[in-house]
């Protein structure tokens, strides 16, 4: 312990006289440790973290799935029921509705949130405790009671330390607080974030859509089951399957072909799990591709510096020192260098995981995306920086410690002995640069996609349309008084100064979450299967205009009567897909068991996502739709306005609202270009991480080479100087140095090239209107990289031409 002391005060002592290699050596492995520290913190987030509740191990949720489908769904009340009332394999069984949306009332004004209907023994399953009260009891299943959660405690009821037994005001009802959540429980799903929890008997009086108890065909329940002591999951697998058979024979109608899914509680949702899982695995791949091109640089300075020491090195093997002593010498020189860079990277990750964190999904219900270091991150920071510099010191302790005594005491460097040091110090080159260029390929294909998708014909106005939602339905409000509110409201924001124009719609374009339904068209043979999907909207009259949409044919809606025949207006692709190109003004269709007779088509426009095919829409009269299929996620108030200040609008906006009903609560409220940012989620983290990825790889490559090449150059100054003293140009010592690095880049990019073809192919999902071997990104990648890593040649064989030659042959 005594010569590893000695080791570590010789090797601070060194580092505190050498700062310019420390820092270059620290910001290098820190910048390619922060990269992987924040995608780790990604993966941490959604893959590894457990359901935050009592034995996460033991507590799994269930699915149905059916034949011929790869995914799964919820299940009907009754399945839960036989399931829990059956099943041996679970010592409990409970069951939630996803997301109730309610207004709250407390400090401030009305504020819509979102919560979870569950049965009454959900905490007693999750084994979760509570900061204050309890859960709810076996028999409380239609009573008003509430547990709130820790944020809604906080936000709204200024932690009051009193809370549990008093009354709040949930949507116009009266609700006792029994308990308060712990801190930073947002329900078992880790993307949904819930903020209140009540029994499942609330339900029909929260959500007024939700179906009926009593039915096998609406699957609508989210479950957990907690493992009974001792159970394995081929005996879980067992028994869901013949339980999974009997309800088949004896509900035929609704259970046949169906089966069970199960899986830890708290994973990431089954639908979306692979192409998430694929997203992380890519940039996990490229992160790593940082960090190595950083430990390149690193490696070469350590190498660097492993040949400057020769002689030193020398006369402590000749005074009898063990190479085991120097290599360890070294190695800790590394490990500290290594700690270093693992703390300034970890500091680089908080930073990061904040901004990624100010991205947002355009979903129309709350998600938790957010992303932090958390301890995993720090172990993972720490065993990463360890694993680096043990890594990275092998080979510059080993070469430390095998030096040519004889050239070495002689003061002789390191690279005029054995050719094998400069062999590896290429491979090193070769490979950073290898490295940038898949780098580079990967970060030009998501800025050509996010170049592509910023240019996609959405078909709508991009600018000047402010977004204010309501929902009066959470207020108790019937359909009737529902849309007299829309109207009335309409009316009053009309008149606001710079206001052109106000409508009303359930679902604002390009969000989550929208209506769909299989059409056919009245008169015709319905069709084997459901018929063309269809994206159902409401809307009100002046919709089309101040969305900017085009009206091809017939006319907008009017003051349709809500007891009427249904009107619909359709676009385009309803047009092509569904009518077959047929005149479409005065057909009936019919979908969702609803009759609409068309009034008119206007010209298609993007529904759901950016990259998606488009899809056939039909349009309903927002009064006549709103009393028979009430918008469960509210309704939008869209105003056109010439310009101004967007923050007093919405204020006033605002303020009408609450000349209505003090009560009503406003949610999502942005501008159009916000909306559409948002709707950019994916191109715009795409191309941002690989943007920063990318630039980082390039310049830790190219300073890497510029190192190479400067040290390479030093190191044959007196080379150099008999080279011109016998005759050799200006031009011809620049086209020789040159020329090497220019080698070892070409060999790289042949070979980069050939490694980012075969990336790529992870980013096929991902990418927007661009092709994986994109023509212009492979030969624009080649082009930049060549001009970068030719500029880093240029300037160390700019500076030997220079050189003096009877300067350089007394150089040693």
């Amino acid at each position: 312990m005594a010569g590893w002391g000695r080791d570590l005060v010789y090797v601070m002592r060194r580092l505190a006289g050498a700062p310019g290699i420390v820092l270059a050596v620290v910001v290098s492995i820190g910048i390619g440790i922060a990269a992987n520290a924040t995608i780790f913190a990604m993966v941490s987030r959604f893959v590894l973290r457990a359901a935050p509740v009592g034995d996460p191990a033991t507590l799994v949720s269930l699915h149905l799935t059916h034949e011929g489908e790869r995914c799964c769904n919820s299940l009907p009340y009754p399945v839960y029921a036989d399931v829990r009332d059956q099943g041996k394999s679970f010592s409990g069984v409970a069951a939630f509705d996803e997301l109730i949306p309610a207004s709250i009332n407390g400090k401030g004004d009305p504020e819509r949130v979102w919560g979870q209907a569950t049965t009454t023994n959900y905490f007693d399953v999750a084994q979760l405790g509570m900061v204050l009260g309890r859960g709810f009891r076996a028999d409380e299943d239609h009573a008003q009671v509430i547990v709130v959660g820790h944020r809604l405690w906080q936000r709204r009821f200024a932690s009051d330390p009193e809370i549990i037994g008093k009354s709040i005001t949930l949507s116009g009802r009266a609700f006792t607080v029994v308990g308060v959540a712990p801190v930073g429980y947002r329900g078992i799903d880790f993307v949904l974030d819930p903020e209140f929890w009540v029994p499942l008997g609330n339900g029909p009086a929260l959500n007024p859509s939700e179906p009926k108890r009593e039915s096998r065909e609406f699957h609508w329940l989210a479950v957990i089951a907690r493992l009974a002591p001792g159970v394995t999951e081929q005996q879980v697998d067992a028994e869901l399957g013949t339980m999974a058979a009997r309800f088949a024979t004896a509900y035929p109608e609704t259970d046949k072909g169906n089966g069970f899914r199960f899986e830890q509680a708290g994973s990431l949702p089954p639908r979306e799990r692979g192409s998430i899982l694929t997203f992380l695995a890519a940039l996990s791949i490229v992160v790593l591709l940082v960090l190595c091109i950083a430990g390149a640089n690193v490696a070469n300075l350590l190498l660097a510096r492993a040949a400057e020491r020769g002689k030193e090195m020398a006369v402590r093997l000749t005074l009898g020192a063990t190479r085991g002593a120097l290599q360890r010498l070294m190695l800790i020189e590394s490990v500290i260098l290594a700690l270093g860079g693992g703390l300034f990277g970890f500091a680089l990750s908080l930073w990061a995981t904040q901004a990624l964190s100010a991205f947002h999904l355009p979903a129309p219900v709350p998600l938790d995306l957010n992303i932090h270091a958390d301890w995993r991150v720090l172990v993972y920071t720490f065993a990463l920086s360890m694993g680096a510099g043990v890594v990275l010191g092998l080979a510059p302790a080993w070469a430390a410690s095998h030096p040519i005594l004889s050239s070495a005491l002689k003061g002789e460097g390191g690279l005029a002995g054995p050719r094998r040091r400069w062999n590896l110090r290429s491979v090193l080159v070769v490979s950073q640069v290898a490295m940038s260029v898949v780098l580079l390929c990967a970060t030009g294909l998501f800025l050509r996609s996010m170049q592509r998708a910023s240019g996609i014909d959405i078909g709508f106005r991009s600018r000047g349309v402010l977004i204010t939602s309501v929902d009066p339905r959470v207020n108790g409000y019937t359909a009737e008084r529902t849309v007299q509110f829309l109207k009335q409201l309409r009316e009053r924001v009309a008149g606001l100064p710079g206001v052109s124009a106000v409508v009303c719609t359930d679902l604002v374009p390009l969000s989550d979450g929208g209506r769909s339904d299989g059409f056919s068209v009245m008169g015709q043979p319905a069709p084997m299967d459901a018929g063309p999907i269809v994206d159902l909207y409401m809307a009100t009259r002046g919709y089309f205009d101040v969305m900017g949409i085009p009206r091809l044919e017939g006319r907008d809606f009017g003051d349709e009567s809500p007891n009427g025949p249904k009107v619909a207006i359709v676009n385009e692709e309803f047009v092509a897909r569904v009518l077959g190109g047929r005149e479409a003004i005065g057909q009936r269709v019919e979908g969702g068991r609803v009759t609409y007779e068309i009034v008119g088509v206007v010209k298609n426009s993007k529904s759901r996502t950016l990259g998606e095919a488009q899809r056939p829409m039909l349009f309903r009269s927002l009064e006549q739709s709103a009393g028979s299929d009430p918008a469960f996620l509210g309704y939008s108030v869209l105003v056109r306005t010439n310009g101004g200040d967007y923050s007093a609008l919405e204020g006033a906006v605002r303020q009408e609202i609450h000349a209505l009903d003090p009560a009503m609560a406003t949610y999502n409220e942005s501008t159009i270009e916000e909306h559409l940012r948002d709707a950019l989620f994916l191109p715009r983290l795409a191309a941002t991480l690989f943007g920063v990825f990318g630039v980082s790889g390039v310049l830790l490559a190219a300073v890497g080479l510029y190192g190479v090449m400067s040290y390479a150059v030093s190191r044959r100054t007196k080379e150099i100087g008999i080279r011109m003293a016998l005759g050799a140009q200006v031009e011809g010592v620049q086209k020789m140095i040159v020329g090497q690095g220019m080698r070892l880049a070409g060999i790289a990019v042949g070979l980069g090239l050939a490694a980012a073809l075969a990336v790529a192919r992870l980013f096929t999902a991902f990418l927007y209107g661009v092709r994986t071997d994109d023509a212009v990104t492979f030969v624009g990648v080649p082009v930049l990289l060549g001009t970068v890593v030719l500029i880093a040649c240029w300037i160390p064989a700019r500076k030997a031409a220079r050189v003096d030659p009877m300067v350089a042959l007394r150089w040693e």
